[in-house]
C-alpha cells in the first residue's frame, strides 16, 4: 500500500516554483514596467471574445509556441496569463526552464480575476 498522506502533487510543485502574482500585483508590475510583454496564452477560440490590451497572443496549444518563444528575449519582462492559470503555469514553467528570467503567471487566470483586470485594463 503506498502512502500518499505527505505527497505533494506536481501541479504545486511547479507552481511552487513560479513567480505566481494576483491581479492587483499583475496590474502593479505592470505599471512599474511599461515594457513588459503581456502574453495570452489562450487558444484563438478564447481570445475571439477579447485579450487584455497590449497582451500578445501566443497559443500555449498551438503548433508553433516553442518556436515563438525562441524568437523572444529572455532577459525582458513578461506578465503570462490563460483562462484559469492552469496553461499560463506550464508556459512559464517552459519559460523559465528555457532561461527567461523576468517570468510572473497571472495566479488563477481569467476565471478568478476578471473583475479586478475588467477594473483596471480595458478589453479589447
Amino acid at each position: 500500500m503506498q502512502d500518499l498522506s505527505c505527497k505533494t502533487s506536481r501541479w504545486r510543485q511547479l507552481k511552487a516554483q513560479l513567480n505566481n502574482v494576483d491581479a492587483e500585483e499583475f496590474l502593479s508590475l505592470h505599471a512599474k514596467h511599461p515594457e513588459a510583454v503581456i502574453i495570452d496564452v489562450r487558444t484563438p477560440g478564447e481570445t475571439s471574445s477579447g485579450s487584455l490590451k497590449e497582451a500578445i497572443h501566443l497559443d500555449y496549444l498551438g503548433y508553433d509556441f516553442i518556436d515563438r518563444l525562441e524568437e523572444m528575449d529572455p532577459e525582458a519582462t513578461y506578465l503570462v496569463y490563460c483562462r484559469s492559470g492552469r496553461r499560463s503555469i506550464r508556459a512559464c514553467t517552459l519559460m523559465k526552464n528555457s532561461g527567461f528570467t523576468n517570468v510572473y503567471n497571472l495566479d488563477g487566470g481569467l476565471v478568478v480575476w476578471a473583475a479586478e483586470l475588467q477594473a483596471a485594463l480595458q478589453y479589447e
